[in-house]
């Protein structure tokens, strides 16, 4: 595909801008359609009233998309918080989940003052797929449950386990079969969207797919559950004063952290797809990471879902022909008007058709072949990975997440902790022993083992001049071996440091 140009007014361009309004209007529909059944979608299997998956996409694009950062980029609720933010729900209660977001949309706007944003970009690789993938499997493993009209378990491993025994319930109970082919038949419409002629692929898989899916249920009269509409208004529910007295609970302070640091790394890692899709102006990071807290703080005085940059509308948008940020300002004011002249539509729309649309965004959150790959060159980076992933299903998000970042910690300072031992004996005289590289105590029993191995009963002459770096424990260690060596009556062990 042939990156787009994208041109950011200036004060030296304002006259360039009514040339592209034509094509960031046309954009502007293309990543609307996209975006609507998304935000719905992300809304009911987050366990929140429909029309707040709507008002994040709306604060997405007006207030996050009228800030500086990434031009292109389009933010609303993504797939990959619904896990987080449905456990957040039950756990703590929907008026909760306001202070949650609003706090987290703080915390971002201080990074991106304090220039944070730069650093998400050394998170590790591995432990950001593996906590995409971890998500995508829980993800689909609740939404499959939604799909056979059934209740889903509460832990990640509960649903995974219970999932056959729901499925051959399913089968013998007629609502349920209609329920699972509605969800199936979605699935299968996006899988084979991407082979239709161009001309129908000028609507958006997703848009076809639920749309599709509602005029089934309809004309066939299936007995299916749909979305239950509660209005606009109705449905903002500002949080209340003694919400914000949970502050002080350490279970929400946790989910707080994990809600501000997987939302940003998600949204700064999509700025860098985005930035490939592109030749025009570079993101600025820090700025966008502000940007993605004034929205979340937004969103979060209104009692919304957390947004996050979403690759899947950044790139509709790119390959839409968008030229200005005015495509990403204008998708949030069609979800507005949508919003408040059309919401008794969202009625119509069966749920396992959205549940359908997460599994199959669910689906493309675990990166198959890139564990593929990364186990053919790089195995302790599948291995953090695929840790990763099962922490996230096994335990919970944040703790899944830390034990990730622990894991590629550890990793990291055990292959730059190379030492060599290089020993010289000449048959009389001092054995001379030079070690270099770099000394930690995840080298120690290999130091130690060496050391030991040397004549016991000849001097020794230990050479630290090439160690770039000794801690503290290897050289507690080598003192405690100098002592021993010398207190069996052998010449004490003169050591060199350079």
């Amino acid at each position: 595909m042939k990156p787009s140009k994208s041109v950011e007014p200036t004060k030296s361009t304002k006259s360039l801008r009514l040339p592209y309004l034509r094509q960031d209007f046309a954009a502007s529909l293309v990543v609307f359609l996209v975006a609507l059944p998304l935000c719905v979608g992300v809304a009911v299997a987050s366990g929140v009233p429909a029309e707040l998956g709507l008002v994040t996409g709306i604060v997405g694009g007006i207030v996050t998309g009228l800030m500086r950062g990434s031009s292109l980029q389009v933010s609303g609720p993504a797939a990959g918080l619904t896990v987080l933010v449905y456990e957040a729900v039950r756990e703590f209660g929907l008026p909760a989940l306001g202070v949650i977001v609003l706090t987290s949309g703080a915390l971002q706007l201080l990074m991106g003052a304090l220039k944070l944003g730069r650093y998400f970009r050394a998170i590790s690789v591995s432990v950001v797929e593996g906590m995409l993938a971890g998500i995508g499997l829980v993800l689909i493993a609740g939404q499959l449950y939604s799909v056979a009209g059934t209740k889903a378990p509460a832990s990640g491993l509960g649903k995974i386990a219970g999932l056959p025994e729901a499925l051959f319930e399913a089968a013998g109970n007629t609502t349920a079969l209609a329920s699972l082919a509605l969800g199936a038949g979605t699935v299968a419409v996006l899988v084979l969207w991407k082979r239709m002629p161009r001309r129908v692929r000028t609507v958006p898989g997703p848009l076809a797919a639920v749309g599709l899916a509602t005029l089934a249920a309809l004309v066939l009269d299936l007995p299916v559950a749909t979305v239950e509409v509660k209005g606009l208004l109705d449905s903002i529910q500002p949080p209340p004063l003694d919400a914000f007295g949970e502050l002080a609970g350490v279970g929400l302070l946790g989910t707080i952290v994990a809600f501000t640091l997987i939302a940003s790394a998600e949204s700064l890692f999509s700025a860098a797809a985005v930035d490939r899709l592109h030749d025009g102006p570079r993101t600025e990071y820090d700025k966008e990471l502000m940007a993605q807290g004034a929205g979340n703080a937004v969103c979060g005085l209104l009692g919304a879902l957390p947004m996050t940059a979403v690759i899947v509308r950044s790139a509709a948008n790119v390959q839409a022909g968008a030229k200005t940020k005015a495509s990403r300002v204008l998708h949030g004011v069609w979800l507005l008007l949508f919003a408040a002249l059309l919401p008794s539509v969202l009625a119509y729309i069966p749920i396992p058709a959205l549940a359908g649309i997460l599994v199959h965004a669910g689906a493309k959150l675990i990166p198959v072949r890139e564990i593929v790959g990364l186990w053919r060159e790089h195995r302790g980076e599948a291995l953090i990975l695929v840790v990763t992933a099962v922490s996230i299903v096994a335990v919970s998000m944040f703790e899944g997440v830390l034990i990730g970042l622990a894991l590629a910690v550890v990793k990291t300072a055990w292959e730059a902790s190379h030492v060599r031992m290089e020993v010289i004996d000449k048959g009389a005289g001092p054995v001379q022993a030079y070690l270099s590289g770099n000394a930690t105590f995840l080298r120690l029993p290999k130091i130690l083992d060496s050391l030991e191995a040397l004549p016991q009963d000849r001097p020794v002459e230990l050479d630290l001049s090439g160690l770039h770096h000794l801690d503290h424990a290897c050289r507690t260690a080598l003192e405690n071996w100098s002592a021993r060596h010398s207190a069996e009556g052998i010449e004490p062990v003169r050591v060199t440091t350079g």
